[in-house]
C-alpha cells in the first residue's frame, strides 16, 4: 500500500475508534483524524514489526484493518488521558 491508501484507511480508522470509544475530545474532528491517520501507522509498523505480520499489499486486507483501528483507538485512549480535562476550563 502506499502513503495515499494508509491515509485514507487512518482516516476510516480514526472514525470507527471514535465510534468504539464515543465521547469529547480535545482535539475534535481534525485531531481525531490526525489520531487515526498516526494510529493506522502506528498500528501497521507494530504489525509488521513484532506480530511478524507484513503490510499487506492490498487495502481489503482484515488484519490490516484491526491493526490500524487498534493503533487508533490506543492513540486516542492516551490522548484523552494526557488532554482530555484541557477544555473543562
Amino acid at each position: 500500500m502506499n502513503v495515499i491508501s494508509w491515509i485514507v484507511l487512518g482516516l476510516f480508522a480514526g472514525v470507527i475508534a471514535k465510534v468504539l470509544l464515543p465521547g469529547r475530545d480535545p482535539g475534535g474532528f481534525i485531531g481525531t483524524t490526525v489520531i487515526g491517520i498516526a494510529g493506522a501507522f502506528i498500528g501497521g509498523w507494530i504489525s509488521s514489526t513484532f506480530l511478524d505480520r507484513p503490510i499487506a499489499t492490498g487495502f481489503y486486507d482484515t488484519a490490516t484493518w484491526i491493526s490500524a483501528v487498534g493503533g487508533a483507538l490506543v492513540l486516542l485512549i492516551a490522548y484523552r488521558i494526557l488532554f482530555g480535562h484541557s477544555r473543562e476550563r
